[in-house]
């Protein structure tokens, strides 16, 4: 997989030098391009979990952009009008990540979004202890969760 992404880059700066063009959209354009050369090549040899990888990360990242700007709306409503529609409250979340990185990066996930602040992961690193400023249900907080960041997150890490 290293080497497919090497080489997918590689050939972006490629695509890049030939057509003369800096612009961030040609290197989008030169990824996206080398990327179907080399699925195109590669397909039917070995293992394709790049190809499998990118097009996951690339919607995570669409996913956490999106959860980003709708977290942010609510705390900038929250903080304009004024009444406070804040229910705070620390939830437990079950955890089905199990290795330090992929427990890190969800609770920095969790902690980046506005609203919300991963405190604590328990001593047997099953659970997840979630600070949330708006808490109406923690069953549905849970299960954003874990069918949110945490899937996603498991399907590109694991």
């Amino acid at each position: 997989m290293k080497n497919r992404f090497l080489s997918n880059i590689l050939l972006t700066f490629i695509w890049v030098a030939i057509t003369g063009d800096f612009a961030f959209l040609n290197y989008v354009f030169g990824f996206i391009l080398s990327f179907i050369i080399l699925y195109v090549i590669t397909k039917g040899r070995g293992d394709a979990k790049y190809f499998k990888i990118i097009p996951k990360l690339i919607a995570f990242i669409f996913f956490f952009l999106w959860e980003l700007l709708k977290a942010n709306l609510q705390v900038a409503y929250d903080v304009v009008t004024p009444k406070f529609y804040m229910t705070p409250g620390i939830v437990r979340v079950p955890l089905e990540a199990e290795t330090n990185l992929e427990i890190t990066l969800l609770a920095n996930l969790i902690t980046l979004t506005p609203g919300t602040l991963s405190i604590d992961v328990s001593d047997d690193r099953k659970v997840l202890y979630v600070h949330a400023m708006y808490l109406s249900d923690k069953q549905a907080f849970i299960d954003d969760i874990k069918n949110g960041f945490e899937k996603r997150l498991l399907e590109i890490l694991r």
